[in-house]
């Protein structure tokens, strides 16, 4: 007789995973039918076919899902998140795009957002990185000022956020994404690359997706692959607009019920827009957010 049992999704390497079972024991799991496109984090059913070999027969019901996805594909972060972590850095410049959706792709997801400032040791660059970072302060995202090479700072202003959580870590190459993670978790022992100065960016030095069970009991953190782009044309425009939480107060009073917020009259958003209470970027990058996702579906 086959044993069932239920475990988590620890790591995806293609279309075999490793899940960790109750006792610990790790698990290489096959999946079985086509559906079964388990995500790290996920819960799930297996049956145990040899002493680390298994099927993965079923996931269990998701909190939540985070994942991109552009014209040719998509690609799955993490399942059963409570926070994502957004790590940047003062140099090299990081991305406002990017970093815009990836915040509107965890609050679409009701996942709650912290952005990592890195390498906070590089002064010259703080001003700029700051006044940068000050439309998302406004919205109430905690930003922590880090240098991710200094393990007792990282360990006094990281770790009380991540107790008793499972955090996604994110990030663009060569914003130190890697360095953190072995200062939090050692055991990941991931590979580090200097920055290469010439090239402005990084290598991609994580490969896959993994989740570490931090020492000491300081909660779960996921690492994934750093990202250059983060695709949103999975989500309806009313997920879209929930990553925008700027929007709800205002939305209210728009005439319209089914108001898109870019050109309609008495649009409430855009009234906040002309008055300045709503940031003309975020506003900017909801539109080609929008747009975009109207162009997918009518070509």
């Amino acid at each position: 007789m086959t044993e069932r049992l239920q475990g988590r999704v620890i790591a995806a390497h293609g279309r075999h995973y490793t899940v960790e079972i109750e006792d610990g024991t790790l698990i290489k799991c096959f999946p079985r039918g086509k559906k079964n496109d388990a995500a790290v984090g996920d819960y799930v059913a297996i049956s145990r076919q040899g002493q680390d070999e298994g099927a993965l027969e079923s996931i269990l019901e998701r909190k939540n899902l985070l994942f991109r996805s552009d014209e040719s594909r998509s690609k799955q972060f993490a399942a059963n998140v409570d926070q994502l972590l957004i790590v940047i850095a003062v140099e090299p410049p990081f991305s406002d795009d990017l970093l815009g959706r990836s915040l509107a792709g965890a609050w679409s997801a009701d996942i709650a957002p912290v952005i990592l400032l890195n390498k906070v040791d590089l002064i010259a660059g703080m001003p700029a990185a700051q006044e940068r970072l000050a439309p998302f302060r406004s919205l109430g995202v905690p930003i922590i000022e880090i240098c991710a090479r200094d393990p007792v700072s990282v360990k006094s202003k990281v770790l009380p956020l991540l107790k008793g959580k499972t955090s996604l870590l994110l990030g663009q190459s060569a914003m130190g994404k890697s360095t953190l993670l072995n200062t939090l978790a050692p055991m990941a022992q991931a590979a580090t690359q200097e920055h290469s100065v010439a090239l402005g960016a990084g290598r991609h030095t994580t490969t896959s997706t993994r989740l570490y069970h931090l020492p000491d009991g300081a909660g779960d953190l996921i690492d994934s692959p750093g990202f250059q782009g983060f695709g949103l044309l999975h989500l309806s425009r009313e997920e879209i607009e929930r990553g925008f939480p700027e929007f709800s107060a205002h939305r209210e009073h728009c005439r319209f019920y089914n108001c898109t917020h870019q050109h309609e009259p008495g649009c409430g958003v855009l009234a906040a827009l002309a008055r300045q209470e709503i940031n003309p970027a975020r506003h900017a990058l909801y539109v080609r957010l929008v747009q975009a996702k109207d162009d997918h579906e009518s070509y």
